[in-house]
């Protein structure tokens, strides 16, 4: 029995007495049962709530129960709506705000984005209780959204009930925190509660603009926060500070039985481990987080530009040369973000720093700087650019509008908060469609001097595929001893702990939501890029036989997931799932105990044996 079998079946085993032929059932509430763990209802089955059920579940939620339609099913007849939509269309405050839609509009022959027949717009978690129980007595397909970044489309299913929680986004500063249950046990610590519908942006400005510190959260400042939390979580900044669920102190969950659990290492302490990592919308609703903050270092930073080589031979030993300079000077936690190679024979750097100046940050590179200026092979194409500024203001939009008004984008509405930015560079990313998404962890085995050569000749290899990222910050290898520590009591894959970086090759369309005008997806193309993905990523996997892949951005066909995502964490993890939610009301594609479920969670698929 291959071993993703073996998992399955370890699933399942608990599930047996229900999953059998209903034959030894003699009564009418047996056979009931045993469809209910079966199947899910959607709205064309006799099963589905009636209209007065629906209206008991809006009267227990305060009224804040919502009929899904996307607007851009007006589109046919030129409503406001559409026209909004459409005029909004890369704006992510404005998606975010429509519960109908999604970050992303979907995945070439994986899924596409269609909204949930209701949503729940919680306000507090007697709402999300309210919610969980009703879906769960009338066996409805459970979503939760509260950023809707995710790439694998678990925040959007048709026929389902939404909870969306990106109401309840509130932030609150603590100077000294202690977990429930750890009173003399745990040292108080200086902390942050978030509300888990909140923004990286709504916790950056409490706490980076407005009280001078630091928290671990995400680099796109529109991803929620209690999504990324739960899938490991990281950031510009994680080579020095570690993972954003390494830095949970405590949280608030409502499991399947809807109970709201204040959970932490004292307080049910194997769910406070899963839902650090083991991946969002798996094991119980999260409606709030408790992270630690850390001192604020004196200048953020980053090193901008880009060199094309003017043959391959050249472009090889430029990527040689990269990689060594990586060792010597880079690989520590004053380092992350990214170096791009791309297939026209182009290095981009798009790297960060912190507690360095803007001096010693041009010094660390003078060196290859100069190598790359010394040879005619070499051409600067876009002038390699040091910037630094206060730490204190690398989120803060007033700083940027009056100092740098091109770097980030403002969410345009006449209403938005003034604080609502995001990142120029991550515009692309907004409604996008993608053509193929592929990660790797690279062991920092790969930057010792007898496999440099080995690392350099497989970037190259996969270059002539498709471009490709190295994501210095998503892997922990080099990072100070403590933030690795905090990272290993989490349900990530250890493999990130030892990675020096999270290799990335991936491609999207513009935005095609049902709907949309002249928005119909090149399907041939994509599918023709994503050969090429592949085909990439096979070649840089010849140097990682064997590399485990970061759930958050991975491949949505990724076929050992549970190994690739959780490594030697995942039977840890079926353990936590079996014990709060054993009949699987939370489901999400390749989601801890997905593989019990058919590919759109409706129908539970019988045993293996």
């Amino acid at each position: 029995m291959h071993r993703r079998d073996l998992l399955k079946a370890a699933l399942t085993l608990p599930l047996l007495p229900w999953l059998v032929s209903p034959a030894c059932a003699t009564t009418e509430a047996a056979a009931a049962h045993v469809l209910r763990l079966r199947s899910r209802v959607r709205p064309s089955d006799p099963a589905w709530p009636s209209a007065a059920q629906w209206e008991q579940l809006k009267q227990a939620v305060g009224g804040r129960l919502q009929r899904l339609r996307s607007p851009f099913e007006g589109c046919l007849t030129d409503d406001d709506a559409c026209r909004e939509a459409l005029a909004q269309i890369k704006n992510p405050y404005f998606i975010g705000d429509e519960p109908a839609l999604t970050q992303t509009s979907g995945w070439a022959d994986a899924w596409t984005s269609r909204p949930s027949v209701y949503a729940v717009a919680a306000q507090n978690t007697s709402d999300v209780v309210a919610a969980v129980n009703f879906a769960r007595q009338h066996r409805l397909r459970l979503v939760v959204k509260g950023g809707g970044h995710s790439y694998q489309g678990t925040s959007a299913s048709p026929d389902s009930l939404l909870i969306w929680t990106r109401h309840m986004n509130a932030v609150t500063l603590h100077d000294a925190f202690v977990a429930q249950g750890g009173e003399g046990i745990q040292a108080p610590l200086p902390a942050v509660t978030v509300q888990s519908g909140a923004m990286w942006i709504d916790a950056y400005d409490a706490v980076t603009t407005q009280g001078g510190r630091y928290v671990q959260g995400g680099g796109c400042t529109t991803v929620g926060v209690a999504g990324l939390v739960q899938s490991g979580g990281f950031g510009s900044f994680s080579k020095n500070f570690g993972t954003a669920s390494g830095g949970l102190l405590e949280a608030e969950v409502v499991t399947a039985d809807g109970n709201a659990l204040v959970v932490n290492a004292h307080q049910h302490p194997e769910l406070f481990w899963g839902i650090k990592g083991g991946g969002g919308g798996s094991l119980g609703v999260v409606t709030r987080l408790t992270l630690r903050t850390y001192d604020l270092p004196d200048a953020f930073g980053g090193v901008f530009g880009a060199i094309e080589a003017d043959s391959d031979e050249a472009y090889r030993v430029l990527i040689a040369q990269v990689v060594g300079f990586y060792r010597e000077a880079l690989f520590n936690p004053h380092w992350g973000e990214q170096l791009v190679f791309r297939g026209d024979n182009t290095l981009r750097l798009s790297m960060v720093f912190q507690g360095l100046d803007k001096a010693a940050a041009e010094q660390v590179w003078a060196p290859f700087l100069a190598w790359v200026r010394a040879r005619r092979a070499y051409r600067i194409t876009s002038d390699i650019q040091v910037l630094a500024l206060p730490a204190r203001h690398f989120w803060d939009a007033e700083f940027f509008r009056q100092h740098a008004p091109g770097l980030m984008v403002a969410d345009s509405r006449p209403s938005a908060p003034r604080n609502h930015v995001f990142w120029a560079g991550d515009q692309g990313q907004v409604a996008q469609f993608i053509h193929g998404y592929r990660s790797a962890w690279l062991p920092q085995s790969l930057l010792g001097g007898d496999q440099q050569a080995t690392l350099a000749d497989a970037l190259f290899a996969a270059s002539r595929h498709w471009g490709l990222s190295l994501h210095f910050n998503k892997g922990l290898a080099g990072a100070p001893a403590d933030a690795v520590a905090l990272a290993r009591d989490t349900a990530m894959n250890p493999q990130a702990l030892d990675a020096f970086a999270l290799a990335i090759i991936a491609s999207e369309g513009d935005p095609a939501f049902p709907g949309m005008p002249d928005a119909e997806p090149d399907l041939a193309n994509a599918r023709d890029e994503a050969a090429r993905i592949r085909q990439a990523m096979d070649a840089l996997l010849k140097a990682a036989p064997g590399a485990g892949s970061y759930v958050s951005e991975s491949d949505y066909f990724e076929r050992d997931w549970q190994t690739s995502f959780w490594g030697t964490n995942y039977p840890r993890l079926a353990s936590v799932k079996r014990q709060y939610d054993p009949e699987g009301l939370f489901f999400v594609h390749h989601g801890v105990g997905s593989e019990g479920w058919s590919e759109d969670g409706f129908s539970r698929l019988h045993s293996n044996g």
